[in-house]
């Protein structure tokens, strides 16, 4: 498995579906083809997608590597890993906001909006610009017009909120999602494990923002997730944070604090760091280097491989601590593990792999390229579901107990966590006060005994119940999540058989009614956007052509009379004045001006190319 050149398909053939990883630092695709999952590229790509956007004050956003590339020179308006961001709240995401920089705020029910230009995105919107972008590449790539759908990842731990959010940003992308699976879950299909008959096995997956590990049995094809641990905040990018924080403090005596908080600088730190992290994986010291033109910093140190691995021993030893807690929810020992699976781009970093080999007593698996086995697992199954033959099974879990705020503020949890999924429990309720029409309700997730030390997914209110004294209400709640790991609640009044149902919109994420609205606002705003990009397009032409003519213009200007001579460079006038405007059809105006201009010129070129084939040749040769 791996890269491989795709054969490009029929347009008449059935559209394909897909398997995506939408990743923290890249992001990329996969097709089931010829037999085997591969990553999706156009000739000469490398398919993988860089998750950065940035948003610039006209024409499209940019998104991937051209994104990336704006990082420093417009660093208030260029956003990596929002995964992070995706379904979270302001206080979730202090530490990450803490070195942005841009603005980031939230709304009254929680909802985290990043400030670019003079417009607020939500994460579910940027991420969205991501998956677009990998859907036009894919089609691009394959050379159809559109995709059946696509089974999406996610880290094993995300909880409900950020699940519907990864769900919403498809639907910003356009993408029909044919299923949301763990990605420890994806990687297991990607090495084909199913097929080894079965065993038990630990995927360790550390990627640029989030762990989390999966201790999953495998039977005859049949996937069952036996428990899963980690953390949504932990990653490459807090490896980077360390060398981040090292720069800065060493900085400290020759910077002041209002330059230390510079958006070009922390940029620019940031991308350095990463740098020399990834060159640690396999120099045993670097070059820890910055250069900031703008304040005219010029900043190097050596780091060894060992100084590094000092620095983030404490950050591995937190994911160890999570491959404790699943093994222990598993009833499993680490003798019990006959395979071990490494996930994630951070997998890459050698003291990562040692204490994961030192844990689990083997060697894990490394065969396959870090980056790309989620991709590839998710293209496996999207196989299965548009009716491959392969026969599989999966059994997800949910990670994290769910349940309701009760009387007192404690928590009564209706679904325990690594309870197998899809699944569904019913759970009975009454009032507390005499004549009571209606209960609000609080559903949380977490462990904790108490309503306020977990995390609040959502709240809504069940009314039309009859009046009587209290406790005589019999109101029957439902949770219910399905095989995406997506969580609704309904209610019933069981004495007068009244019944509610009730949708949770998550707390940090989006209504219906948001996504409408958002949905509607990229329909309204098509032609424009798309008469910004053409006008940047044409501009760009005009340039082209006023380089080439104006190279090429004084060595002709002999065989030119006066009159054409002078059109071209009133033409050429007109591009250079053109510069400023926006007006589609004035810039297509110019651009046709100064083509119709050159056609004498083009002419005399091709003349002369022509003479200088044919000089001393016969007319035999010819």
């Amino acid at each position: 498995m791996g890269y491989v050149e795709l054969n490009v398909l029929n347009n008449t053939a059935h559209l394909p579906a897909i398997g995506i990883d939408l990743g923290t630092t890249n992001s990329l695709a996969a097709l089931w083809q010829d037999g085997r999952p591969q990553v999706i590229r156009a000739s000469g790509e490398t398919g993988i997608l860089p998750s950065v956007v940035n948003i610039r004050d006209e024409g499209e956003p940019l998104v991937g590597r051209v994104a990336r590339d704006q990082a420093v020179v417009d660093p208030e308006n260029t956003v990596f890993s929002v995964k992070r961001f995706m379904g979270r709240g302001l206080a979730d995401v202090a530490i990450d906001v803490a070195t942005q920089p841009y603005h980031v705020s939230e709304t009254e029910r929680g909802l985290v909006q990043i400030k670019l230009h003079d417009r607020k995105y939500t994460p579910q919107e940027l991420s969205g610009l991501i998956l677009l972008k990998i859907r036009q590449d894919s089609c691009r790539a394959l050379g159809v017009e559109g995709l059946r759908g696509a089974v999406i990842t996610v880290p094993a731990y995300f909880d409900d909120a950020q699940r519907q959010a990864t769900r919403d940003a498809a639907r910003f992308a356009g993408i029909e999602v044919l299923r949301i699976i763990n990605e420890p879950t994806a990687a297991s299909l990607a090495y084909g494990l199913d097929q080894r008959g079965e065993g038990k096995v630990a995927v360790y997956d550390l990627g640029g923002g989030t762990f989390d590990i999966s201790i999953l049995s495998i039977e005859e094809g049949v996937f069952q997730v036996l428990a899963t641990a980690g953390d949504t905040q932990l990653g490459g990018d807090d490896f980077d944070r360390v060398l981040i924080d090292l720069a800065r403090a060493e900085l400290a005596d020759r910077m002041s604090p209002q330059e230390l908080a510079d958006p070009g600088f922390l940029q620019a730190v940031r991308l350095s760091a990463e740098r020399a992290k990834i060159a640690l994986t396999h120099d045993p010291e670097t070059d820890f280097h910055m250069i900031v033109p703008e304040t005219g910093l010029r900043w190097h140190r050596t780091i060894t491989r060992e100084e590094f691995e000092q620095r983030i021993d404490s950050l591995v030893a937190r994911t160890l601590d999570a491959c404790r807690q699943a093994l222990s929810d598993s009833g499993l020992s680490t003798g019990e593990i006959e395979e071990i699976v490494l996930v994630g781009g951070s997998t890459r970093v050698p003291l990562v792999r040692r204490r994961v080999e030192e844990f689990f007593g083997k060697k894990p698996h490394t065969e396959l390229n870090p980056d790309e086995v989620v991709a590839l697992g998710a293209a496996a199954q999207a196989q299965v579901l548009v009716g491959g033959t392969r026969d599989i099974l999966l059994m997800d879990v949910t990670p994290l107990s769910l349940g309701l705020e009760t009387v007192g503020g404690a928590v009564a949890k209706l679904i325990e966590r690594n309870s197998t999924i899809p699944c569904s429990v019913n759970e009975g309720f009454t009032t507390y006060a005499d004549n009571q029409t209606g209960i609000d309700f609080h559903i949380v997730q977490g462990e904790r005994e108490l309503a306020s030390d977990n995390r609040t997914l959502g709240r809504f209110k069940l009314t039309g119940i009859p009046p009587m004294p209290a406790g005589m209400a019999r109101v029957t709640v439902r949770f219910h999540i399905d095989a995406n790991g997506v969580l609704t609640v309904a209610a019933r009044e069981e004495s007068t058989g009244s019944r509610a149902e009730i949708e949770v919109a998550p707390m940090h994420g989006l209504t219906d009614d948001e996504v409408e609205e958002m949905l509607q606002a990229s329909y309204e705003h098509a032609k424009e956007d798309f008469d910004a990009r053409r006008v940047a397009d044409l501009k760009a032409e005009i340039g082209t052509m006023q380089r080439a003519t104006e190279k090429n213009l004084e060595a002709a200007e002999r065989h030119l009379d006066k009159e054409t001579y002078e059109e071209i460079g009133e033409a050429l006038e007109a591009g250079r004045r053109i510069g400023s405007s926006t007006d589609l059809a004035e810039v297509q105006a110019v651009r046709d001006r100064i083509e119709a201009a050159t056609l004498p010129l083009a002419a005399v070129l091709m003349n002369d190319v022509a003479k200088a084939a044919v000089a001393g040749k016969k007319l035999e040769e010819i």
